[in-house]
């Protein structure tokens, strides 16, 4: 039996219940939400000897992906996909951690700037390997063609959802 095989027998069963119950659009919504899980579970996992989890790398991959390592918290929620209290939370624990600094930004002092510091990119440099092992892994079901197709498919439903 899949791991997925529960899910879609309950969902068998609601529509049974009530059959206007759109069980394609339920599936998917399922089927991200169980993804998500697994895929997390494993980042948390693969970080876990260098003490940060997943939300943590995000934000570190998200610095580490910017020119000058350097982002503002607005904006690392947005790139993120995290609320802004979540940021300040986790910033905390970066921070604390010796990973991130805050300063004024040059911008506008009454900004907050997040950038990496040399640790934090030491770091990621350090797990990088074991990620990218990872990632491959949990794709390794999918040809190039059709990781191509389900990110084209993934984005059109992230649009559908802006939409709203």
């Amino acid at each position: 039996m899949s791991s997925f095989e529960p899910t879609e027998q309950r969902l068998a069963f609601t529509c049974r219940q009530y059959p206007a119950f759109p069980r394609q659009p339920a599936v998917l919504v399922r089927l991200v939400k169980h993804i998500y899980k697994r895929v997390h579970d494993d980042a948390n996992a693969q970080l876990r000897p260098w003490g940060i989890n997943h939300a943590e790398y995000n934000l570190l991959m998200m610095l580490y992906g910017t020119a000058g390592y350097t982002l503002n918290p607005s904006q690392l929620a947005g790139a993120a996909g995290e609320k802004s209290a979540n940021i300040t939370r986790l910033a905390d624990g970066l921070c604390d951690k010796g990973l991130v600094e805050r300063a004024s930004s040059d911008a506008d002092r009454r900004k907050v700037a997040l950038t990496l510091t040399k640790a934090g990119v030491a770091m990621i440099e350090d797990f990088l390997p074991g990620i990218c092992a990872l990632l491959q892994r949990q794709a390794a079901a999918l040809a190039p063609r059709e990781m191509a197709q389900l990110e084209k498919l993934l984005k059109k439903f992230l649009d559908g959802l802006d939409r709203g």
